[in-house]
């Protein structure tokens, strides 16, 4: 008895329903239909609400990006993240929180919401 209830606190055995009564019916909790669904439903609201947050929270802001490290679309020659060619390039945008891309200095002068010209 006490190795069997030793076992079943690592785990390797079902805990018993009453450790007094030797039944081998491991102990279960139900859930029922509606409460598993109100749950899933939580959860799935939950992830939305935080995606939905972590956009509205930040804007796009052009010519703060390094070489390789821009979010997408970096303008003609480019395909999206990572395909900027130089450091600060005018038409390659970072997310950063909004309201602070005017705030970025970079050695070519403050970041901007607006697309600039193209490297040449």
């Amino acid at each position: 008895m006490d190795r069997l209830r030793s076992d079943a606190r690592l785990g390797l055995v079902p805990r018993l329903r009453n450790e007094t009564n030797l039944s081998s019916e491991p102990l279960v909790t139900k859930i029922s239909p509606a409460a598993l669904a109100a749950s899933i439903a939580t959860a799935l609201a939950l992830i939305g609400a935080q995606a939905s947050a972590e956009t509205t929270t930040k804007e796009k802001c052009y010519g703060v990006a390094l070489s390789g490290q821009n979010d997408c679309a970096a303008g003609p020659g480019t395909t999206c993240a990572g395909t900027s060619k130089i450091d600060y390039q005018k038409n390659a945008w970072k997310l950063v929180p909004t309201g602070t891309c005017t705030t970025i200095n970079t050695p070519n002068g403050s970041g901007s919401p607006t697309q600039g010209k193209a490297p040449s």
